[in-house]
């Protein structure tokens, strides 16, 4: 076994670690994407209603072959998350009992102004 191979597990398992801060994650409503030849630079933003300012909250840059990757992996997540919400709405749906119009309402909107 040469040098360069004695590093690399055999299994080839990546152990992936997660600060607890990282994992908080960072909130962002606004992400702005830029490239040139060799990268591609996504930056997260929060922007907040009637503030002019915003601050970049997090960027991350990445090679165009990893961006492509990463466009896949969003676009297979989406179309499952869709599927689920999909068979869930199809599930509460043909679960759902009809119910009728004289079913009484928990809360009465239409105080009778007893005293």
């Amino acid at each position: 076994m040469s040098e360069k191979n004695q590093n690399i597990p055999e299994n080839n398992e990546l152990s992936i670690e997660l600060t607890e801060e990282v994992a908080e994650g960072i909130y962002s409503n606004l992400a702005i994407i830029t490239h040139s030849n060799t990268e591609f630079v996504l930056d997260f933003i929060r922007v907040v209603p009637g503030v002019p300012k915003a601050k970049v909250k997090s960027r991350i840059i990445l090679t165009p072959e990893h961006a492509a990757r990463l466009l896949g992996a969003l676009q297979d997540n989406l179309s499952r998350f869709e599927a689920q919400l999909k068979a869930a709405a199809a599930n509460h749906n043909q679960n759902a009992e009809p119910v009728s119009k004289d079913f009484p309402y928990p809360l009465d909107f239409n105080p009778k102004g007893e005293a």
